[in-house]
């Protein structure tokens, strides 16, 4: 299984976690740059147009898309199916997006390669196994985040990792 991020948000919209395993595949490295239809051409004939290059995005641009599109699908699907509906997981062409959101209103959300299964009861596990007992029982953690003031829990990282490598499907 190849894991790209995971990310936790708390109830006040602010990402309290973030972390990156491998970057997402870009499509666009394999493709040739075409010029726009509205590139300008000069006197001479010669086209400035800058190739369509992709600039990689600021950390916090992507927390705040995966935020925006969690919460867009949530809201559908709440609005489609019904309030006993709920928002479990997508996939592009690119990776599987996995949600869990907690009693709480914590959103736990994982970005996957394609192939993987739906892996909400291993968010819930995250959630109860690791989140609860090292940050929420921890009296030295912080119990509101304001500010984007996230998780820095050294024991929450060494059991995520563990977590990831042990029990996900490799």
């Amino acid at each position: 299984m190849v894991l790209y991020s995971f990310y936790i948000f708390d109830r006040h919209t602010e990402c309290i976690y973030a972390r990156r395993w491998t970057p997402r595949p870009t499509s666009s490295s394999s493709k040739t740059a075409r010029p726009q239809s509205g590139s300008s051409i000069t006197s001479n004939g010669a086209n400035d147009a800058v190739p369509n290059a992709r600039k990689p995005m600021s950390h916090s641009d992507d927390e705040k898309l995966i935020f925006g599109l969690v919460f867009s699908l949530r809201n559908l699907v709440t609005k489609l199916g019904g309030p006993d509906d709920t928002f479990l997981s997508y996939r592009t062409g690119e990776y599987k997006l996995h949600y869990y959101e907690t009693p709480t209103r914590m959103k736990f959300v994982m970005l996957t390669d394609t192939k993987v299964i739906n892996l909400r009861q291993y968010l819930h596990q995250i959630w109860a196994n690791l989140y609860v007992e090292y940050v929420v029982k921890n009296p030295l953690a912080p119990t509101e985040h304001p500010g984007g003031i996230g998780v820095a829990n050294e024991l929450f990282e060494r059991g995520l990792e563990a977590f990831i490598t042990a029990v996900l499907p490799a």
